[in-house]
């Protein structure tokens, strides 16, 4: 099936899936401290729900999982302000021109960083609505990773304010969160790319209709370069939303 988005021609018969899926095993990624998300059927007295034991005609289970911690998610600025922001009010359309890049991140002291000139390079004269940023090294390992207490790498405020200023709207990376792990709560590159001055009040031109992905996994079928992006994901009333990222390549 063939569709045309910003008259670029797509087949929607050909989708690349860039989430991580949510189980509640240690195959999930886990960040942020939290434990393996968990997927269990509903018991009521000797009701159980779930068809195998025999005492249901239904699988009836409850999810207890946290968006942050647990696998792709797509949040909005509300993730950081005092006032309260849904994802499910800030983002209304779907489909995006995306450029996928990979970037080794840099060293710096004990840091791995993003920087403002890899971005830069990579991007080139491109200006997309959305970004996808692949690291490497880009092992399938990275899909059930317990990143907590482990300092990955991030994207320096520098590379934030130039994504914010080529008018890109959506930030995608296969990484926990685009700023360090233990930064004393500055949150530098989430301020910068919202374009929040004021958490506790905040400023008419922030970016409400923006978003960060975090946490997705981009596998090394997937070459670099243009794409359209169907940023789908639960409709939360939630700062962050599980979300299910899709990549279709664009036809010449």
């Amino acid at each position: 099936m063939k569709a045309t988005i910003n008259n670029q021609q797509i087949d929607l018969s050909n989708p690349l899936d860039i989430s991580i899926p949510l189980t509640n095993n240690e195959q999930n990624p886990i960040a942020w401290y939290q434990n393996t998300p968990e997927i269990a059927p509903v018991t009521m007295g000797d009701w159980i729900g779930k068809v195998s034991e025999g005492k249901s005609s239904t699988n009836f289970n409850n999810i207890f999982f946290n968006p942050h911690a647990h696998g792709t998610h797509t949040e909005c600025l509300g993730h950081i302000t005092r006032d309260f922001y849904s994802i499910n009010q800030c983002l209304k359309q779907f489909f995006f021109t995306a450029k996928l890049i990979s970037v080794e991140p840099k060293k710096v002291g004990e840091d791995l960083v993003i920087t403002k000139e890899q971005i830069e390079s990579a991007l080139g004269e491109n200006s997309p609505e959305a970004i996808i940023i692949r690291t490497l090294p880009n092992p399938e390992s990275k899909k059930h990773l317990n990143y907590s207490n482990t300092n990955p790498p991030y994207l320096e405020a520098a590379a934030a304010i130039f994504i914010r200023e080529k008018g890109i709207q959506h930030l995608l990376i296969d990484l926990p969160s685009v700023d360090k792990e233990h930064d004393e709560g500055k949150l530098l590159a989430h301020k910068a790319f919202w374009n929040v001055k004021d958490v506790n009040k905040v400023n008419e031109d922030a970016r409400f209709n923006c978003t960060i992905t975090e946490m997705i996994y981009v596998n090394e079928e997937i070459q670099d370069g243009s794409y359209i992006l169907n940023l789908q994901f639960a409709s939360f009333e939630n700062d962050a939303s599980p979300s299910k990222p899709i990549l279709y390549k664009i036809e010449k």
